[in-house]
């Protein structure tokens, strides 16, 4: 099997695991005791000693990956914003305020999301969905994809799989349009409802009972055994990029919407070769919604799907979804939880095993194990511009190279793991020399489940099949309703990207 195994850490520290800013303050930090020690006043020595220890322990030792400072910012921001109200979603529609014009109403990173509707395109003369954030200034569009899967696949058709994602993002680069590529991968339990409309027109009425009995059955008990895969890849654009080639167009909404088509003809190109995805349906602003819906209420879907079959005989009935309504009626932010009206989820990010991870390695990860329970998952690939990978593998290679160096000035034992992690920049710094891109991919899983179902239950056996997959979770704590929004919402929400 393709076993990927040459990831490095995004920063390798100068000095013994530290990076110059760490460095730097507890450099500062020594002052006093060296000072105090001067005046020999061995109390003040004690308590400076003390000092540094704590800041220390503040600045450089991680805790559950995150460092001791990005803890306290986190939990006094999470108050300081329940206690505002700023964590609690009531949709407008719930206080029957109405709007001028159809609007997204959604919570969170999710309120400053536009969508427009852009110029018709192909020979079907489809308007798909532009979803522009003004929080974080991108532009991203979204398709539906239908990919055969990993599990039964052989070695040579995952290596071409492989090497088809490598030219995707590698195409992406060069472009300098893109920023990220988004895959989305939803797992859902069985509703029957495709099934029970097409039973609905079909049977006939001097059917034997006992048939009609059987047929019944296996519906019952092979609904509740399976799940629906639902899948998504999302193209995100800056607007710094997408502005300057939009004026080639004319500029305004058309002309960032020709701008993107061209973007994504070129992705959706490479999904259907080297990727060996069969259908690639860039969703229009109905389908958008309707994925938006189902992602925050999974038990929705059944009836967006009766009334899509009753429009088909009854020109009467409204088979959309109105973007006032694709969000909750209410959600709220907890610590180890994100509450949206009748679900709790659950999120936890993914850790790259030292040995590599296996392509398809993630299947035990969205299988479902109680009914009513949906699993998500994304892998987001952020792109890295050629100069800035540059730098950043420069920089990498210097870290290495003087902490080895300090290392061998104090005499110290060379670990294999240092050793490896050295040789890992090295290579790097060789395939980039060679045309390759510089991805720092990351992943986040989520688990939904209702709330009659332990929210703590759920996150637990989220974080057993992340382990079994053979990866490390950590659970995302603080930050569960941006990480729903990432791996649920297919909008091309990210976990890296700052707010401009």
């Amino acid at each position: 099997m393709t076993v990927y195994r040459d990831h490095t850490r995004a920063r390798i520290g100068w000095f013994f695991g530290l990076t110059g800013l760490q460095l730097g303050l507890l450099a500062a930090a020594v002052l006093p005791v060296a000072w105090s020690i001067s005046k020999q006043d061995w109390a003040a020595v004690g308590l400076s000693i003390l000092g540094w220890g704590l800041l220390f322990g503040v600045v450089a030792v991680p805790v559950r990956g995150r460092s001791m400072t990005g803890w306290i910012t986190s939990t006094v921001s999470l108050a300081a914003g329940t206690l505002a109200g700023w964590t609690r979603f009531r949709a407008r529609a719930t206080t029957g305020q109405a709007q001028e014009q159809e609007q997204a109403d959604l919570p969170g990173v999710l309120a400053s999301v536009v969508i427009h509707e852009g110029p018709p395109t192909g020979h079907s003369h489809r308007r798909v969905a532009l979803i522009q954030n003004h929080s974080i200034r991108t532009w991203a569009v979204t398709a539906s994809i239908v990919h055969p899967g990993l599990g039964m696949a052989e070695l040579e058709d995952r290596q071409v799989y492989g090497q088809g994602l490598a030219e995707l993002l590698d195409a992406a680069v060069r472009a300098e349009l893109v920023s990220e590529v988004i895959f989305m991968v939803r797992t859902v339990p069985e509703d029957g409802a495709e099934r029970t409309d097409w039973v609905r027109r079909h049977r006939t009425g001097n059917a034997p009972a006992q048939v009609t009995a059987i047929n019944d059955d296996l519906h019952e008990s092979l609904t509740a055994a399976t799940v629906r895969t639902e899948q998504y890849v999302t193209v995100v654009v800056p607007e710094s990029r997408l502005g300057k080639v939009a004026r080639e167009y004319g500029g305004g909404v058309n002309g960032r919407a020709r701008a993107l088509y061209g973007a994504i003809a070129e992705v959706e190109s490479h999904l259907r070769g080297g990727l060996g995805v069969s259908t690639v349906e860039w969703l229009t602003s109905p389908q958008l919604a309707h994925a938006c819906r189902t992602g925050f209420a999974p038990g929705d879907r059944a009836t967006i799907i009766d009334a899509l079959a009753a429009g088909q005989t009854d020109d009467d009935v409204n088979t959309c979804v109105p973007w006032e309504l694709a969000g909750p009626s209410g959600a709220d932010a907890a610590v180890r939880h994100y509450s949206h009206d009748a679900w709790n989820s659950v999120s936890s990010t993914i850790k790259l095993p030292v040995k590599g991870a296996a392509m398809g390695a993630l299947a035990p990860v969205l299988s479902a194990h109680q009914d009513g329970e949906r699993r998500s998952f994304m892998v987001c690939y952020p792109l890295v511009p050629p100069g800035r990978a540059d730098r950043a593998s420069a920089n990498s290679e210097f870290g290495a190279d003087l902490g080895q160096s300090l290392r061998v000035a104090a005499r110290m034992k060379r670990r294999t793991k240092n050793i490896d992690e050295s040789e890992k920049v090295r290579r790097l710094e060789s395939k980039l020399a060679r045309g390759n891109s510089l991805i720092v991919p990351y992943a986040v899983a989520t688990v939904t489940v209702p709330k009659t179902v332990r929210a703590a239950e759920a996150g637990r056996r989220l974080d057993s099949a992340i382990r079994r997959a053979g990866f490390a979770p950590l659970r995302l704590d603080l930050a569960h309703d941006v990480a729903f929004a990432a791996s649920v919402v297919p909008m091309g929400i990210s976990l890296t990207r700052k707010a401009t």
